[in-house]
């Protein structure tokens, strides 16, 4: 039996933060502002994984007013979604994402994005793709305010 979820999750940027997307971090000016490490398009898969589970949403399992997720790595949270989602008999056929973010460009960090996150969710990088996009100057992404990831993720019964 196939699941299917999907997420949409978005961060402000701020200095005096780190930028990590998908487990990397990406040099630059900015970060993600966020209880976690606010890495968005980790949170947008894994928040998918749970919807195709139908167990709620992310905040359901890590509440940003718990403490115990201040400055964690979202690849923690993920991990720990990964682990429900094979006990409960499914793995990743595969996941389809993309990043809304004017500034830096993406695409250098998009293989080692894809690799890492292939890792925490056990399948291979040609399963995980992750695409990116800018705003066209355009609304909150565009005037470089924050960064928005979507997610759709296809789960099979193992």
């Amino acid at each position: 039996m196939m699941r299917i979820g999907q997420s949409t999750d978005i961060h402000q940027l701020a200095a005096g933060r780190r930028l990590v997307l998908g487990g990397v971090e990406i040099p630059y000016a900015k970060g993600l502002v966020g209880h976690s490490d606010a890495d968005v398009l980790t949170h947008a898969i894994t928040e998918a994984i749970i919807g195709a589970l139908g167990l709620g949403d992310l905040g359901t399992f890590f509440p940003d007013s718990d403490d115990r997720y201040k400055d964690i790595c979202s690849l923690l949270l993920l991990d720990r979604i990964v682990t429900r989602m094979e006990q409960a008999g499914y793995a990743v056929v595969n996941v389809d994402s993309l990043v809304l973010m004017e500034s830096p460009r993406l695409h250098p960090h998009i293989q080692a994005m894809r690799e890492c996150l292939a890792s925490h969710l056990h399948c291979t990088p040609d399963q995980v793709n992750v695409k990116a996009t800018t705003g066209e100057k355009l609304g909150f992404v565009g005037q470089g305010l924050g960064v928005e990831a979507q997610a759709v993720v296809l789960l099979d019964r193992r």
